[in-house]
């Protein structure tokens, strides 16, 4: 159904995604189509650029980056998602772990051609360790995160895409509890923060037991005389506490602050494909992709609401047929993003031609449900997404193996490893798994469900952003602009809502379908993320939306069941002030 745009939607494009001359959706797809079919030999090119803008006008829409940058010219990077190493030394590297002041300057490279980037802080010595060159003690992580917030305003000033960086320490950190309250202390306005847990911790925090705060720099004087111990392995104990009061404190940051996140390690590691040759400790700033050191991953997204037929009728259903045939189109365009877009560094480069990590996901799913006359929290709601995101899934593989075919596969691909137990394409069916094995695989991963906020407001007339239910019906946002300080306010509607009302007219209540994010139950939240969680090879930014009088004993069951749950990540989130500032909610039915 063909409604006009609304403006903020019109802005957003112009704002974040349009070259000087173009001033539609179809100039920018069609710029991309031409882009990406530069990595065709050149007697297809014309036949793939188009095949590339049917599949956006059918609803593929790639991630910011690529929509921004492509076929500009500009050496702006067409990838959304980086993960970067940090060692221990100021100035040199360690093993494969570049100094920090390295470490800063390769992120802030990459964050100035326009990428995010996760960084786990965790080699860097505690607070008071020793440091033996200049017998000083050490500053610890939490100082030197604040040199790479630094770096970010600074870039901010020349860029238009705000830096955003992910943050992470392990839960064994000494410096863990400082780390956890970083953001009530205020500052680190530029990064998302999460810890890392294992398995073990968990149990531990289930038995009630203590654990071991660790690192293998040596402790500082005040360490050793407040009874910092050396343990077997060289590593050194610089003290112990109760697992369920760490675990407490986290869980009551995040009911109050919004962060920590929670990584979990060993649910990454067990499902990932190339768990043979690769160890992933950190994510991107959204949590939709775990990646290894220099790991970066391309995305794109398939706007869920153009597949719905008849929305809002006694036969609504989704045309599952279109959303296979766009998938393949979609596969193509993502791998082609590899070898025509530039890359902040070399090292990148060289992870992501040997891997050729990708992340297909989807946007709209909550409005497609609320057009479909499905209740988020419903069975039949979560068995229809997991339906569609294993169809998203073996459609993307199939490509996937049909590219390898074409063009190979990737250069560290071993069946064998891929599909060894545990990992996400041990779980394909049976003839994909064994065309794998015969045919081999393009992309070590295929899917990412990411938030997708920017490209749902300026290619999906404002549909719900990724896996999310729609944040409101209609509301206010204020928006700064991007080559200025002016702040707009917007009145924006949800795509959902908008097409009901040309639908059924002005005056018709709403469904009892319409049911937006604070109306829902955290276990709700949780629970759609673990219908589709099996079927994604990399993972899926969801972000659990509690109401103000959340009580903290909820958010800490929310946080274990999502370990429970064999989930690889958790984010809980209260209404606050910040957000109070950008959105303001208005109340269900039609405003006047």
């Amino acid at each position: 159904m063909d409604i006009s745009s609304q403006p903020i939607s019109q802005d957003v494009l112009i704002d974040l995604y349009a070259q000087p001359g173009e001033h539609g959706i179809d100039d920018v797809r069609r710029r991309i189509a031409r882009a990406l079919a530069q990595a065709e030999a050149p007697a297809q090119r014309a036949t793939w650029e188009a095949r590339f803008m049917a599949a956006q006008r059918a609803g593929f829409i790639p991630a910011g980056r690529i929509a921004a940058h492509a076929g500009t010219g500009l050496g702006s990077t067409l990838i959304n998602c980086f993960v970067q190493p940090i060692g221990d030394s100021i100035s040199h590297a360690a093993g494969a772990l570049p100094s920090i002041y390295t470490a800063l300057a390769e992120t802030a490279q990459t964050l100035r051609l326009g990428g995010g980037v996760g960084l786990d802080f965790s080699a860097i010595r505690p607070l008071g360790a020793r440091v033996a060159s200049t017998r000083a003690q050490a500053a610890g992580p939490l100082a030197f995160m604040q040199l790479f917030e630094a770096s970010c305003h600074t870039l901010d000033a020349a860029n238009a895409r705000r830096a955003a960086l992910m943050g992470v320490l392990r839960w064994d950190h000494p410096d863990i509890e400082s780390f956890v309250g970083a953001k009530a202390a205020g500052g680190l306005e530029h990064f998302n923060l999460s810890v890392a847990v294992n398995d073990d911790f968990m149990r531990a925090v289930e038995a009630g037991q203590e654990v071991e705060l660790v690192h293998a720099a040596t402790p500082g004087p005040r360490q050793l005389a407040a009874g910092a111990t050396p343990r077997a392995d060289g590593a050194w104990v610089y003290r112990r506490l109760g697992a369920p009061g760490l675990w407490q404190r986290i869980v009551h940051a995040a009911h109050d602050h919004g962060e920590p996140g929670v990584l979990f390690l060993d649910r990454i590691n067990a499902d990932n494909n190339l768990g043979y040759c690769e160890v992933l400790a950190a994510t991107n700033p959204c949590g939709e992709q775990p990646l290894p050191d220099y790991g970066a991953c391309c995305l794109g997204s398939i706007d869920l609401t153009r597949l719905v037929q008849q929305p809002f009728g006694a036969h609504a259903r989704l045309d599952i047929a279109q959303l296979e045939a766009i998938v393949p189109v979609a596969v193509r365009m993502l791998d082609n993003v590899l070898d025509v877009t530039p890359w902040p560094l070399p090292q990148q480069r060289a992870q992501a031609l040997a891997k050729r990590r990708v992340g297909l996901g989807y946007t709209g799913l909550g409005d497609a449900l609320v057009m479909l006359g499905l209740h988020y929290d419903s069975d039949a709601a979560r068995d229809l997404a997991g339906r569609i995101t294993r169809q998203l899934r073996d459609a993307a593989y199939a490509a996937s193996i049909a590219l390898a075919q074409e063009r190979g596969a990737f250069a560290l691909f071993d069946a064998a490893g891929v599909l060894r137990e545990g990992s996400c394409a041990s779980r394909l069916p049976a003839p994909l798994r064994q065309r794998i094995r015969e045919q081999g695989l393009r992309n070590s991963h295929l899917l990412s469900i990411a938030p997708a906020g920017s490209v749902s407001l300026a290619f999906a007339d404002n549909a719900s952003s990724g896996i999310e239910p729609a944040y409101a019906w209609r509301y206010l946002r204020h928006r700064r602009c991007c080559h200025g300080p002016t702040v707009t306010a917007y009145d924006v509607e949800d795509h959902a809502w908008r097409v009901f009302h040309q639908a059924k007219g002005a005056q018709a209540a709403l469904p009892p379908a319409f049911v937006d994010a604070l109306e829902l139950s955290v276990q709700a939240h949780l629970a759609m993320v673990a219908a589709v969680a099996p079927y994604v090879d990399g993972a899926i930014s969801k972000t659990v939306n509690a109401p103000a009088s959340c009580p903290r004993g909820e958010f800490a069951t929310l946080y274990h069941q999502a370990w429970r749950l064999g989930l690889k990540g958790i984010t809980g989130f209260r209404p606050n002030r910040v957000l109070g500032a950008v959105l303001q909610r208005e109340g269900r039915g039609r405003l006047d």
